[in-house]
């Protein structure tokens, strides 16, 4: 893909996805069936209500985002295994790691009609970063030269030379730059979008694969009806005629549609249906890792979790946790212990890290630690753990506070809230009245990822409130490194300090649980970052 850069990488959450009501299969009234493939059919999925309107570099969680993949065609997309693939991209050409050339294939415009150029990019990078346009994924075009984070400024470091190629250039060399720019903040938007961006997120207007069934396609808290884009000519041609992706008000509604043939493609099973899943659907099922990180948070802006005292509560917290226990018993096996804040299939992720001994369960020194923190301020509350009720959190977080409760002798207990998008409304805006379930699910394959969007300065998904001064310069060396895997170097150093810190307990890395209705549709495989590649299934007769 990029002709000078040296390391990479091959592989690669906010985390588990939210699942609202009962899906109907397009192609359920012949009862299902073996025969060939349909080009036409409508392939039917579980997903969330996605938190905001529909603008690529304002959705930063998942139900959104498999959405925006589906809408819209970066300068590069990830195959199955998360390796980059040119799509608009012709070449993206780099000497110093600093400063590139992109060129542009020819062949794609939107769906009004309008081709995509490289002011298709420029412009609308432009606007995702200014800070009166409040996009949740503006930090990331920080490092291009102009951004500043505390007013509008225009990116200089952003040139076009002609309607088929600009020029990016870096405050500092960036060795995953590259690797990023398959993200959804980094898609092309048409000129209509500045036109009225409010209507626009209702019904927009991408350059990908697939685009909305029409005006009314999105109705919110149900479903969203997707067809195939005719005139996509990129590399994720899609094999089907469209998507209907379901907003389940849980994960057991959408196994219980999916076992009937209502729904086609689940790419969460409930933990209810850990143990019966592959007898369940013994030909078409899938247990596979994932760039999924999970983990809790107790935000700094509480009493008792900030200074000398949280650091004492975060580690007395994370050592009363018996992850193998509960991984075990809840998960039976779709989860792995972590080990630290990234993801095992991400290329450099390393398990042998000094101070990741603290996700060990440990009762004696949880205890000690806790007292340790008590003669600094008692603590007289309940310990709550907010999670939603929609994805299926409920028996682990159970598990998690019981574990917390009898290793420390104090009231620990879940704080359900009905939906994802009020769960992460609480959190946004630092109304938490105690811990809260968070996790990471890869934008792009990179350590920096997990590390910098979640605990890093500026980020909105910082939602801990975490300000270290140590680790934002050991992500800005990392960044600026001259390979990937020198950049991992600073990385894993980054983490070192998080075992300390705690800014995130991690819990577990999440596997890929899936099924889908053999009858129906074929050819269904899930990709690095757990989501389904949709472009490839196909629909029987």
């Amino acid at each position: 893909m990029i002709k000078k850069r040296a390391g990479l990488s091959a592989l690669a959450v906010l985390g588990a996805t939210a699942l609202a009501l009962t899906a109907c299969s397009s192609n359920s009234s012949d009862g299902g069936g073996s025969g060939s493939a349909n080009a036409s059919g409508i392939v039917t999925t579980n997903g969330s209500e996605p938190q905001n309107p529909l603008i690529p570099s304002n959705t930063t969680e998942t139900g959104g985002g498999k959405i925006i993949d589906s809408l819209f065609e970066g300068l590069v997309s990830y195959d199955a295994d998360g390796k980059p693939v040119n799509e608009v991209a012709k070449s993206i050409d780099t000497d110093d790691s600093k400063t590139f050339d992109i060129t542009l294939n020819t062949n794609y415009t939107f769906t009004n009609g309008e081709k995509v150029t490289a002011e298709s990019f420029t412009k609308a990078w432009n606007w995702a970063a200014q800070k009166s346009n409040a996009q949740g994924a503006s930090y990331f075009f920080e490092n291009i030269e102009g951004y500043n984070a505390d007013k509008d400024s225009e990116l200089t470091g952003l040139k076009v030379v002609d309607d088929d190629e600009f020029t990016v250039t870096l405050k500092s060399a960036q060795s995953d730059f590259p690797l990023s720019l398959g993200y959804s903040a980094f898609v092309p938007l048409p000129s209509s979008f500045y036109d009225d961006t409010k209507a626009f997120g209702e019904n927009p207007i991408g350059n990908g694969p697939y685009k909305l069934d029409g005006k009314k396609a999105w109705t919110h808290n149900q479903s969203i009806k997707l067809v195939t884009n005719k005139d996509y000519e990129g590399k994720r041609k899609p094999k089907n005629g469209g998507l209907t992706i379901t907003f389940y008000a849980s994960q057991d509604t959408a196994y219980s549609d999916a076992q009937g043939g209502n729904l086609d493609v689940l790419d969460a099973v409930p933990d209810s249906a850990f143990k019966t899943y592959k007898s369940d659907f013994p030909d078409s099922n899938v247990n596979q890792p994932a760039a999924i990180f999970q983990a809790i948070y107790l935000p700094y802006y509480l009493d008792h979790w900030k200074g000398e005292e949280g650091t004492l509560r975060r580690e007395a917290v994370s050592m009363a946790i018996n992850r193998k226990q509960i991984t075990d018993k809840i998960f039976d096996g779709t989860r792995t212990p972590a080990k630290d804040f990234t993801s095992p299939v991400i290329a450099g992720w390393n398990d042998d890290l000094d101070g990741s001994d603290v996700l060990d369960y440990n009762e004696s020194e949880a205890k000690k630690l806790w007292a340790e923190a008590d003669k600094i301020s008692k603590y007289d509350d309940t310990l709550t753990i907010t999670y939603n009720a929609d994805g299926g959190h409920e028996a682990w977080v159970t598990a998690v506070t019981n574990s917390i409760s009898n290793t420390l002798g104090i009231k620990a207990e879940g704080n359900a809230i009905p939906t994802f998008q009020e769960a992460l409304d609480l959190q946004t805006n630092d109304k938490l009245t105690g811990g809260s379930r968070t996790g990471w699910q890869a934008d792009y394959p990179s350590l920096y990822n997990f590390l910098g969007p979640t605990m890093g300065e500026g980020s909105s998904n910082n939602y801990s409130r975490y300000d270290s001064k140590e680790y934002n310069e050991l992500l800005a060396e990392g960044r600026s490194a001259a390979t990937v895997e020198e950049g991992n170097k600073a990385f894993d150093q980054a983490q070192e300090l998080l075992f300390k810190d705690l800014p995130e307990i991690p819990l577990w890395y999440s596997n890929v649980t899936g099924v889908w209705n053999a009858d129906n549709v074929s050819n269904v495989k899930f990709g690095w970052n757990s989501v389904p590649l949709y472009y490839d299934i196909e629909v029987k007769n």
